[in-house]
């Protein structure tokens, strides 16, 4: 089982590595951007949901969200908090972890909890949090410094920013043009930097690489940038292609775990 945590702090680096140490025994990656004002830890592994437990109660200590101040949407302190089954594991095993959690976030914490998979999807609750969505645990109203948080059950999803050299209001353009049900974008300013931003919701079936041409058949693209990790699926074979796109090509889940075992 993967757990990909995403906190609204990107900008204190001490912060962040007391973050990713409290969960250590899982940790396979953490992203950063100080423009997002988010970091994006990834965890798997036989101990992963005591030590999003434990990630939960030091960012809880560490992190108050009226000092959130990034380009990216967010809801609250624990953002985003997806379970997702790696492997033969089932979707099921994921819910029940969702809920779990859910429930526990909503009674330590005084905290509004919204869950997202197969019964609404995660644009859905952003978009109608507290409005025509309620939460599914803890208050009616957000919590004065943590907000709201968003736990998943979910299946594979790749995260990339692609920079463009182009205006703004382009970027706007080519983000609606690629959307799809397998292609979720936000046109962004982050710094200096022109994005599309995109998860890709079905990364078997539309690559980033995919993505990427496609991006690039309508403006320039300056760089990539991968948020979290890959299934090792997608890479092998075309280890090139994401090197030449500044991607590590060992920057899979499959690596990490690989390496989590022999470096326990």
């Amino acid at each position: 089982m993967e757990c990909v945590v995403n906190v609204s702090e990107g900008r204190r680096q001490a912060v962040i590595d007391l973050i990713a140490l409290s969960c250590a025994g899982s940790l396979l990656d953490v992203h950063s951007d100080p423009d997002y004002d988010r970091s994006v830890f990834t965890l798997a592994g036989p101990r992963v949901y005591d030590d999003v437990q434990r990630l939960v109660r030091r960012t809880v200590e560490l992190v108050d969200f009226g000092s959130y101040h990034g380009i990216h949407p967010a809801l609250g302190t624990l953002d985003v908090i997806p379970f997702v089954p790696l492997g033969a594991e089932s979707l099921s095993l994921a819910v029940e972890l969702r809920d779990r959690l859910g429930e526990w976030l909503a009674g330590e914490f005084d905290l509004p909890v919204f869950i997202y998979g197969e019964e609404i999807s995660l644009p859905e609750v952003r978009r109608g949090a507290f409005s025509t969505v309620v939460p599914t645990w803890g208050a009616s109203k957000r919590n004065a410094r943590l907000g709201a948080a968003c736990v998943g059950a979910r299946r594979l999803l790749v995260a990339l920013n692609i920079n463009l050299g182009c205006s703004a209001s382009q970027a706007k353009v080519v983000a609606k043009a690629v959307r799809s049900p397998q292609i979720r974008t936000l046109a962004l300013v982050a710094g200096s930097r022109i994005q599309v931003s995109m998860n890709l919701t079905d990364p078997l079936a539309v690559t980033p690489l995919m993505a990427v041409d496609l991006v690039a058949s309508m403006a320039p693209v300056e760089s990539v940038e991968l948020v979290g990790l890959l299934p090792e699926a997608i890479v092998v074979g075309y280890e090139r292609r994401y090197a030449a796109l500044g991607i590590d090509p060992e920057a899979t889940i499959e690596a990490r775990l690989r390496r989590q075992v022999t470096h326990p």
